[in-house]
């Protein structure tokens, strides 16, 4: 086999048409061999002998796409140290566009033997460990060009590949719980009817399944256990792991690109899946792992602030140089529109506290690629001062956890949250007005994958984790959640039909939010975990969507908010309200205004009631103080919003002199809902007697 020297850029394994070159970093090892894997288990091994700044890198010709490779690093293996190096471990490349197979867990892929993690291990993993897979970078993108949905017009739907698509009806076998499944016309038409412009998917970095969780006869479903930080997870390829998942991944981006939707990745950049000093060595460890791993004072151990064993070095050059590298990756050869970063508070913590400025979010700002897409933060971890919403940079979006306790605690009945609530449905100024953001940063959401769905966030009181085998001691104990009257199942009419007001409350509430609105998938039509609210571990018909066979009620519902919200820039504003009549607008009335139910404005007493359970919110479309993309004034009709959170019916007053006629548009005590062009017709002064937890919305035409 001919080696010539190669170059040290780019990292990873990089096909040219000809061959492919080879280059891998490592500060802690004496030599590192590149070990060419072939399918009757036998390997060549090639020293990497060309170093540049500690870069090591071999050019070999010949080799070509679907070749699998590996690492063997020789070096001191010294926990004590920091120093985990052990040339019988088989180590993935940080940088693999492709991953093929599955760790076989046993000893074997432990840098220890079991019961002596301080001594060295020298079975040899490569029969039971993933490889790293040389791919070919060419693609026929076509004309895809990025959608570039400006987020004042976003709605993000977030989904699992395989929970998505796995039990859809119009899917073949073969595609179901695949990228491939994204691109099928059934799932496309979905989403493009209920008014999603961007999927947001969970984790499709090449994850591992825990040890704990594969011998307990369960998987890591989620996938925030990544290895892989370039390599699409090869499970959800229907055709092969030899690179054949990277092509079907940027088919489906291409596909959801044609029909106007964005592809936002939920990436975990804030640990890998090789866990604390007693898990498997799988790659970082193995290569180098006190420049990628932030370690105790005793360097055997490690930092942990993401509760999941280990936390990556994030005042490691090479580390930044890593995160950046796939982020510029995904983007660019991926077509990738965005990130959601989980636990996005341990990306700044560059010491021990969250450092608002730390080179993360520095590198960021100043790259032309990374900085032109979605951001979306997490806002926490597990770590002391963890929690950050609102304290992320300008460039940011945030998960607004404030606005889902909030809304939650609304309809549920907790006394004392109108004036809270009043912040959360118009934006959050009091989290991102001072940092010189807008209503935008905030994306809102009620659920996501992480807790109770809509459907049992109004069914149950607790949870019910016992299928996870932790005597349901795990996930959330606080959810805010009410299950209306009967724990779970249930045959009361009555409870059955305030669960499906409440969720239908729910929608309209975050469709009328000013903000980002995010959709978790199936709520649209009430999926059920049965209580469990930490489902990670549940790859099954738990987890999965269940389609029903024709649209129901809730699905109509839904899709009915979110095309009211798109038909409507007053209920996506780019600037925070006024709070008085806007200049410039010809309109004496301020651009919001609230009142009690009696149609009287609200005061402060009104304001901090411990039983305020209801109000009513003027949106004065003629007072919209943006402009419009080529600057012309941006009008649209008003609209009375009147919330009535209370447990029993309420008579509202429309109030006097803000419109003299109006309409009723949307009013969830009804199946139905919505029902723009044919609700009743009130006056200025009109009553309507609003059900108990209901919401109703009028409107006034321009």
């Amino acid at each position: 086999m001919q080696v010539w020297p190669g170059e040290a850029y780019p990292l990873g394994a990089t096909y040219d048409g000809a061959g492919t070159n080879f280059a891998v970093y490592s500060e802690a090892a004496d030599r590192i061999e590149l070990c060419l894997l072939h399918d009757d288990g036998s390997e060549t091994a090639v020293e990497l002998r060309e170093t540049d700044a500690f870069v090591r890198h071999a050019y070999l010709p010949g080799v070509m796409p679907g070749q699998r490779y590996g690492f063997r690093v020789h070096g001191p293996y010294a926990p004590d140290r920091g120093l985990r190096c052990n040339s019988a471990k088989l180590l993935l490349d940080p940088y693999a566009r492709a991953i093929s197979g599955a760790v076989k867990w046993g000893e074997e892929v432990y840098g220890y033997p079991f019961g002596s993690p301080d001594k060295r291990n020298d079975l040899d993993s490569a029969p039971h460990t993933m490889t790293s897979v040389v791919i070919n970078p060419y693609f026929d993108w076509g004309d895809d060009r990025p959608p570039r949905t400006e987020y004042h017009r976003t709605v993000i739907y977030e989904a699992h590949v395989k929970g998505l698509t796995m039990s859809h009806p119009a899917l073949p076998d073969e595609l179901r719980g695949t990228y491939a499944a994204l691109a099928h016309p059934a799932i496309l038409e979905h989403l493009t009817e209920l008014g999603v412009t961007a999927l947001e998917l969970m984790p499709v970095h090449q994850f591992v399944n825990d040890h704990r969780l594969v011998d307990m006869g369960l998987n890591n479903y989620w996938g925030y256990n990544t290895i892989g930080f370039f390599a699409p997870h090869n499970t959800y390829a229907s055709w092969g792991d030899r690179g054949q998942q990277v092509l079907e991944f940027k088919s489906a981006v291409r596909a959801l690109h044609e029909a106007g939707i964005e592809v936002i990745l939920d990436v975990v950049y804030n640990h890998t899946a090789e866990g604390n000093h007693l898990g498997p060595t799988l790659s970082f460890r193995g290569l180098d792992n006190s420049s990628y791993y932030r370690l105790t004072d005793d360097p055997r151990y490690y930092m942990d602030t993401t509760g999941t064993g280990n936390s990556l070095l994030m005042r490691s050059p090479h580390v930044l140089q890593l995160i950046m590298d796939s982020l510029r990756y995904w983007v660019t050869d991926m077509h990738v529109d965005g990130f959601r970063f989980d636990l996005a508070a341990t990306l700044a913590r560059q010491f021990h506290e969250v450092d608002r400025l730390s080179s993360f979010f520095d590198l960021v700002q100043q790259d032309p690629v990374v900085s032109q897409v979605k951001l979306i933060a997490e806002p926490w971890d597990v770590g002391e001062g963890g929690y950050q919403v609102g304290n992320f940079p300008p460039l940011w979006t945030e998960w607004n956890g404030k606005y889902r306790d909030t809304v939650r605690d609304l309809w549920r009945g907790e006394p004392r949250t109108l004036a809270e609530f009043a912040s959360r449905l118009t934006g959050s100024s009091d989290l991102y007005q001072d940092d010189g953001r807008r209503p935008l940063a905030s994306i809102n959401f009620v659920t996501c994958h992480d807790g109770f769905t809509l459907h049992d966030l109004v069914s149950y009181n607790d949870k019910h984790n016992e299928d996870n085998g932790e005597d349901n001691r795990d996930g959330e104990s606080y959810n805010r959640s009410w299950n209306s009257g009967a724990e779970g199942d249930t045959d009361d009419r009555a409870v059955l039909d305030l669960r499906a007001r409440q969720m239908r409350n729910f929608v309209a509430t975050l469709m009328l939010s000013q903000g980002v609105p995010m959709l978790s998938h199936g709520d649209e039509f009430a999926r059920s975990q049965r209580g469990n609210n930490n489902a990670y571990c549940q790859d099954n018909e738990l987890s999965w969507v269940q389609w029903p066979e024709e649209d129901s009620e809730l699905l109509e519902f839904t899709r009915a908010m979110v095309w009211l919200r798109r038909d409507h820039p007053v209920f996506r504003r780019r600037r925070f309200f006024h709070g008085r009549p806007v200049q410039g607008t010809h309109d004496e009335l301020s651009d919001i205004a609230w009142f009690t139910p009696q149609g009287e404005e609200m005061t402060q007493r009104d304001w901090t009631s411990s039983q305020a359970g209801a109000l009513t919110v003027f949106l004065n479309g003629n007072a919209i103080s943006e402009p419009g993309p080529r600057g012309e004034r941006i009008a649209d009709d008003s609209f009375l919003l009147m919330f009535n959170a209370s447990p029993k019916p309420l008579e509202f007053v429309v109030p006097v002199d803000h419109g003299r006629q109006w309409q009723v548009v949307v009013d969830t005590s009804v199946p139905q809902g919505v029902t723009t062009g044919t609700g009743a017709k009130l006056e200025a002064g009109g009553r309507l007697t609003l059900t108990d937890r209901s919401l109703t919305v009028l409107q006034r035409p321009a």
